[in-house]
């Protein structure tokens, strides 16, 4: 897309509850996963010297991360540990509207849409080591969003923005977006057939982030799991087996 680059358009988005599922243990322990590993007061300080010496998100907050600056963090807010490192814990080879030094906050419109895109990354990660028994615990995240974004959902020319197999269009078109100081983009998504995402590009934008619901995510040997929420009801999460990107 480089040379070729069309802005999309925009859309003003007031969406509340938006959903964005976390592994339950990166919500449930606040502190840091070394201090069970500790069994004195000396350890346990320099476990915590060597978790702070690598920690991204920490770092980023110091200003030492080269993809996102400590002024574009936040602070104070509820469960701002959680909006920052979503920036600042990038996939190394990136996600579908960002590269590996910098994340963004990704949502979907509903938990159904939510769960489908965790679901397809689970199954293609199994998929790789064709091994699927795992028993993993979800905490529904919801944040509120309310500013100009732009949108992909209706504009033609974004059909490689959208390829389920390949990032390389939709991280460039990012990347573009991002130095013109776009919010984020909207965008129709690509595991769920109705569902709409939002990939929110600036940390000062995830509002009012609160934990609703919990799931639990079991794969006893087929690829599709059984998905249960912590109150108790079943879900389905379908039989198509998606393709591997």
């Amino acid at each position: 897309m480089q040379g070729t680059w069309r802005e999309p358009p925009l859309t003003s988005l007031r969406q509340a509850d938006t959903c964005r599922l976390l592994p339950s243990r990166f919500v449930d322990e606040e502190d840091s996963v070394l201090a069970p590993l500790a069994d004195d007061t000396d350890a346990l300080k320099d476990l915590f010297a060597l978790d702070n010496a690598t920690n991204q998100r920490l770092a980023a907050e110091r200003g030492a991360m080269p993809g996102i600056g400590i002024d574009e963090l936040v602070f104070g807010v509820p469960n701002f540990r959680i909006i920052n490192g979503a920036f600042t814990y990038p996939r190394p080879e990136g996600s579908r509207f960002n590269d590996g030094q910098r994340g963004a906050w990704y949502c979907a419109f509903d938990a159904e849409t939510a769960l489908a895109e965790i679901v397809f990354h689970k199954i293609v990660e199994y998929t790789e080591i064709d091994y699927f028994h795992d028993s993993v615990s979800y905490q529904l995240m919801l944040a509120d969003f309310s500013g100009d974004f732009h949108d992909i959902r209706q504009a033609r020319g974004y059909a490689k923005c959208l390829d389920p197999r390949s990032y390389v269009a939709s991280q460039d078109l990012a990347l573009q977006l991002l130095e013109a100081g776009s919010l984020g983009i909207v965008y129709p998504s690509v595991r769920h057939q109705t569902g709409i995402n939002l990939a929110c590009f600036r940390p000062a934008l995830v509002g009012n982030v609160r934990r609703d619901a919990a799931y639990q995510l079991v794969w006893t040997g087929d690829p599709q799991p059984t998905i249960t929420l912590k109150k108790g009801r079943k879900k389905s999460a379908g039989r198509k087996r998606p393709a591997k990107s």
